[in-house]
């Protein structure tokens, strides 16, 4: 399984939209794909219309009080399961934090489904706390949504140094696959002054740095005013909205990703995609 944290710490960028459109457009490409919404916010939750009541188990569950992953799984489409968040996770960060081993908890409880899926994309906290931190320490790659704003810029420096830190002391494995441009307008100067910059900045990467060999992706995800609209309906952008600029974006992101990556698993017919995450951890 490719595992992937989805993160920038500036809000507005295309994160969330990012890792719910990019999750089901790889599973309409016959991925088996888990994306766990690991941001107390819970967009990602609501935009695949996947909430939880007060009575259902979230992630929130998996990192405080020990449920299994499985457990809290939504099936929201062929191929795709949802991981929810609900707003008690907003406490986590603090829970946590008197525990030992506290960075390594979300990895712990992905561990057992790592067969089950092709793709776990991993939609993270705005910030660089101990959230972000579990995500970071679970995963191999990271795949940084970046607005084409100069100001924009300024954050993916200290973004990176917080990957180098995890790297260094947590996660060996954890690199940073590429960067996509969201809210992309292709007709300004600006946009294509950042992405200049961009480019020339992972291409002088050191081979020691996790950003060596990151790519800008060629696909970039366009300014669409149907991308804006299909989270307050629950739905991703193939549901609502599947011959869109933005349906045709992230589709080809999709492939763009699985195409720099190792060749996923052969994609399998599963009955139940939530009842196969609870299945995984069976011999």
């Amino acid at each position: 399984m490719r595992s992937i944290a989805v993160i920038n710490q500036k809000g507005g960028v295309g994160k969330t939209t990012t890792a719910v459109n990019l999750s089901a457009a790889l599973a309409r490409n016959g991925r088996r794909v888990l994306l766990v919404d690991l941001d107390p916010q819970a967009h990602a939750t609501m935009h695949t219309g996947a909430e939880v009541g007060s009575d259902d188990l979230s992630i929130y569950d998996v990192l405080i009080r020990g449920a299994a992953l499985g457990d809290t799984a939504r099936t929201v489409g062929d191929r795709l399961v949802v991981i929810p968040a609900h707003i008690d996770l907003v406490g986590a960060e603090i829970e946590l934090a008197g525990r030992g081993q506290r960075e390594t908890v979300f990895g712990r409880a992905l561990r057992p489904y790592h067969d089950g899926f092709d793709f776990c994309l991993v939609d993270c906290a705005p910030s660089l706390g101990l959230l972000t931190i579990n995500a970071l320490a679970a995963v191999e790659e990271v795949l940084i949504p970046l607005q084409p704003h100069f100001l924009a810029l300024q954050g993916l420096s200290r973004l990176l140094e917080t990957v180098t830190l995890v790297r260094e002391r947590l996660n060996p494995a954890l690199r940073v696959v590429g960067v996509v441009l969201c809210l992309y307008e292709a007709g300004t100067r600006l946009a294509q002054e950042v992405r200049d910059d961009v480019v020339r900045f992972l291409a002088a990467a050191e081979p020691h740095a996790p950003w060596f060999g990151a790519c800008v992706f060629e696909t970039v995800i366009r300014r669409n005013i149907k991308l804006a609209e299909c989270p307050s309906f629950g739905r991703t952008i193939f549901d609502y909205s599947p011959n869109s600029h933005g349906a045709a974006d992230y589709l080809a992101l999709a492939r763009e990703l699985a195409a720099r990556g190792a060749a996923p698993q052969a994609p399998v017919a599963l009955a139940g995609q939530a009842a196969a995450v609870a299945d995984a951890t069976q011999p």
